[in-house]
């Protein structure tokens, strides 16, 4: 899906100066990576990961960031859901209380049902796949990774991600992929 709708754009905070950075966010790991990221903050050395991003696997989705600034699991969509195990060791072994959680414009993810027919042909002429084991392994796993519209599911994700792990903070934002910028998810 494009995202050039003014309702959709309506639904994202441009961080382009650190005085847009929200009360609740300020002076968090999650405001370093927006000032890293959005507004070129000189790198800082880190010892150790401060936040946890979790972000879509997308090649053109590229954070600006110092090494051991975080960890950064990625997944079709930013859908973490079978990723918990690592989010909890982040947080246990890591000691994180900062997520930010990164959708982004022109997810394939979204309206995956539609690519079915491109899927199975990729994998007969990419992976050596018969049509029916590849139809079989798309209809088993499309609906699980389909996310729908990229705003709703990052915000739903990252609620339910807030209930699942209380004392953390998770931020949801969209990547947009026009202009290689982070922006918040107004709740």
């Amino acid at each position: 899906m494009l995202m050039t709708n003014e309702a959709a754009l309506d639904s994202l905070q441009a961080v382009d100066a650190s005085g847009q950075i929200p009360e609740a966010v300020r002076d968090t790991p999650v405001a370093r990576l927006l000032e890293y990221h959005n507004l070129g903050r000189p790198f800082e050395d880190h010892e150790r990961a401060e936040l946890l991003i979790g972000m879509c696997m997308d090649n053109r989705n590229q954070l600006h960031v110092p090494n051991q600034f975080a960890f950064i699991l990625r997944a079709g969509g930013a859908n973490l859901r079978a990723s918990e195990f690592k989010i909890s060791f982040a947080i246990a072994i890591g000691g994180l209380r900062h997520m930010a959680l990164i959708g982004h414009t022109q997810c394939g993810m979204v309206g995956l049902h539609h690519r079915r027919r491109e899927f199975i042909e990729g994998l007969v002429a990419h992976a050596g796949w018969t049509r029916e084991a590849a139809a079989a392994h798309f209809d088993a796993n499309a609906p699980l990774f389909e996310i729908g519209d990229e705003q709703d599911f990052i915000g739903q994700e990252a609620r339910r991600l807030n209930e699942r792990y209380p004392m953390v903070q998770v931020v949801p934002m969209i990547y947009r992929v026009e202009d290689h910028r982070l922006y918040l998810l107004k709740e």
